[in-house]
């Protein structure tokens, strides 16, 4: 279960607003990458008990997810949503773009904020003091609620790019490997808001990249 434990030692050393940092859609075929920050009000002794529930958002279902989504809102002193297209995925790579993403939800947030506990990823252009923790949805409260936020955010996107390109299937697998989702592009042919650095088309793994 994610704790405070992060967090409350940033705020034992001096810090009063740490920020939750996650993203969703870095491993996709399609769509962007969307990022969130989340700064929850760490004053609050109950914070734990009314958060009950929050976790990494792969363990979650997408009903859950919507509904802790609704909660986090309204518990957080600060939500910020970031977001990297396709086309600076492919022009800067998945990390590169990622970074952008969260700096970017960073910058949504209202106010200042003190410090990052971000997962995984450092962001050496934003001058904060950082901690980038391995697996940190799973560890930390607020990254956790930040790739709730994240997750539920680019999976409602990838909704309505279903509408807008319908027979790939966005709605169902939101942009991510599937063998439905070959066999659409093997029939479609790249939309406008696949990746293009992977290599896509009859015949060949959708997943190879061109330069390999």
């Amino acid at each position: 279960m994610p704790d405070l434990r992060e967090e409350l030692s940033l705020v034992a050393a001096g810090c009063v607003r740490v920020a939750g940092v996650d993203e969703a859609g870095r491993g996709a075929w399609a769509g962007p990458v969307c990022a969130a920050a989340v700064v929850l009000p760490l004053d609050r002794a109950d914070l734990p008990h009314l958060l009950d529930g929050v976790r990494d958002s792969k363990q979650l279902t997408p009903h859950r997810r919507e509904a802790l989504l609704s909660l986090i809102r309204s518990l957080a002193e600060g939500v910020g949503v970031g977001w990297a297209s396709p086309a600076e995925v492919d022009e800067l790579g998945i990390v590169e773009a990622t970074r952008r993403a969260m700096m970017r939800a960073v910058a949504q947030l209202n106010g200042e904020v003190d410090a990052l506990v971000i997962d995984h990823v450092r962001l050496p252009g934003l001058d904060l003091p950082q901690r980038a923790i391995p697996k940190a949805d799973a560890r930390c409260l607020s990254v956790a609620a930040a790739s709730i936020v994240a997750k539920v955010e680019r999976d409602r996107l990838m909704m309505a790019l279903d509408q807008e390109y319908p027979g790939y299937g966005f709605a169902r697998h939101k942009g991510y490997p599937t063998r439905a989702h070959r066999e659409a592009v093997e029939r479609l042919g790249l939309s406008p808001v696949h990746r293009r650095r992977w290599r896509v088309g009859v015949g060949q793994r959708i997943g190879k990249r061109i330069n390999e």
